[in-house]
């Protein structure tokens, strides 16, 4: 019975097209809020360890959090109201791939107001 269950997954897997990427086991959504913080959000369908990691242009990690792997949901976030404006990338990743989204933080150009009195 085990050769036949040994057969069955090779033709399976001989269907896979290798030019389509393997779907991931898990989703992740972020944004940027208005108090400085980036939110994420990970919900997993196996139980596969995933980290959150969160690295400047020159591709280094300021951020990284682990989510175990009987976690099926996790939301997080993360204040970067210390780091400096430009493009960072925040990337989700386990063993089977990563989701890499590219993160621009921004200070908003505060508009000052006049006012005018005559007389």
């Amino acid at each position: 019975m085990s050769k036949l269950a040994a057969s069955i997954l090779l033709s399976a897997s001989s269907l896979i097209n290798p030019t389509t990427p393997k779907t991931l086991s898990f989703d992740a959504s972020a944004y940027v809020t208005i108090n400085h913080e980036i939110r994420v959000a990970v919900q997993k369908s196996t139980e596969t360890p995933v980290v959150v990691l969160l690295r400047d242009k020159n591709n280094e990690v300021l951020y990284q959090q682990t989510i175990g792997k009987k976690e099926a949901r996790y939301a997080m976030k993360m204040n970067v109201d210390q780091l400096a404006d430009g493009e960072y990338e925040l990337e989700v990743k386990s063993s089977e791939g990563s989701i890499r989204k590219q993160v621009n933080l921004s200070t908003p150009v505060q508009q000052t107001s006049r006012t005018i009195a005559m007389q």
